[in-house]
């Protein structure tokens, strides 16, 4: 669990989103002493003040692209979350430039805002997709955990830490397949796969909060941080979700193809990183490289190579059957809170 210290400042930029919104209430039951919320939708801001009616969290409407209105929420706060991004793959990659705005440009205002007002420390989201990116969505994330290493390595000695966190497909979040097929299933709806073969990281909201939570306390500045995650089949997913459900007529299955810019598996590490990664049990953690842009010295002598080369993916993590996909998606709490509407 989270040990930020009592009465800090806590900022949240993408505070109303699926993760923002599952921080906000992990915070609020602790003793901290305001909590900011940072994201453009005024309707979602809305909504999330009048669920939550604590008057330590503040809301804040403005844009990370926008470098003023970010250094007006981040000015005085003494622990920033990074989660605001654009994060449907589809619209990144028609929509590329406004990816880079969010996703790099954006990440780069918060971050250099964090470093300018010396906060104690600030945790950036990333997602699987910046490994081995093939996506415009993918190579943005890829680029903003750059621009967290570059601080971390421009500036060792400041009051500011800084780390990185990558995490898989959050189960019941916003824009995820699952909510997609649960609600085809339950309209009688036939049910729209991309390729039943494809492998996926199965993560819950919890999961991803205990992750942040695990760097914000333990890391140094410029380290990446996975949790490790058991994985699926789009096909065991679809019979896992169709046993839940049970539909009175069985539903019909299309196959419509692969979608821009997805791939058959995921990873979360690449081999590289997870050749120097520490195995901390339910984590890994990838010290920052500190090599300069002074590369003399590799020409003579370089990194040794280690026996831990194998990339960390979706395919080759712990696979789940159906039956264990059935028990993990039926416990999660925002799945409950489906269940009666």
């Amino acid at each position: 669990m989270s040990t930020i210290p009592k009465e800090s400042i806590v900022t949240i930029t993408g505070g109303t989103g699926s993760f923002g919104s599952t921080m906000v209430r992990h915070l609020i039951s602790q003793d901290i002493q305001e909590i900011r919320i940072f994201s453009r939708d005024e309707n979602k801001q809305d909504s999330l003040r009048n669920q939550l009616k604590d008057e330590r969290v503040k809301f804040f409407i403005g844009d990370v692209r926008d470098k003023q209105s970010v250094d007006s929420v981040i000015r005085g706060s003494d622990y920033v979350f990074h989660a605001a991004a654009l994060k449907q793959v589809p619209s990144c990659e028609f929509f590329p430039m406004q990816a880079n705005l969010t996703n790099v440009i954006g990440s780069s205002n918060v971050i250099d805002s964090a470093f300018s007002f010396e906060v104690k420390s600030i945790v950036c989201l990333s997602t699987d997709k910046a490994v081995y990116p093939i996506n415009a969505m993918g190579m943005t994330k890829a680029l903003m955990e750059k621009v967290a290493y570059s601080y971390a390595r421009s500036f060792p000695n400041s009051r500011t830490k800084i780390a990185v966190t990558r995490y898989g497909n959050v189960m019941m979040s916003r824009g995820s397949v699952i909510p997609l097929f649960l609600n085809q299933l339950i309209n009688g709806e036939p049910l729209t796969i991309t390729n039943p073969h494809m492998t996926r990281f199965l993560m819950s909201l919890q999961d991803s909060v205990e992750l942040v939570n695990y760097a914000f306390t333990n890391s140094n500045s410029g380290e990446l941080f996975v949790r490790k995650a058991p994985g699926c089949s789009v096909g065991t997913l679809v019979q896992a979700l169709i046993e839940i459900v049970k539909p009175k007529i069985s539903p019909k299955i299309i196959s419509i193809g692969v979608r821009h810019g997805e791939k058959e598996f995921e990873s979360l590490l690449a081999s590289e990183e997870r050749a120097r990664s520490f195995d901390e049990k339910e984590y890994f953690r990838v010290p920052l490289d500190t090599r300069s842009l002074d590369y003399h010295s590799y020409f003579d002598r370089g990194q040794p190579v280690s026996d831990n080369g194998n990339s960390y993916t979706s395919s080759n993590t712990r696979q789940l059957d159906v039956q264990e996909t059935v028990e993990l998606i039926s416990n999660l709490p925002e799945y409950i809170s489906t269940k009666g509407k």
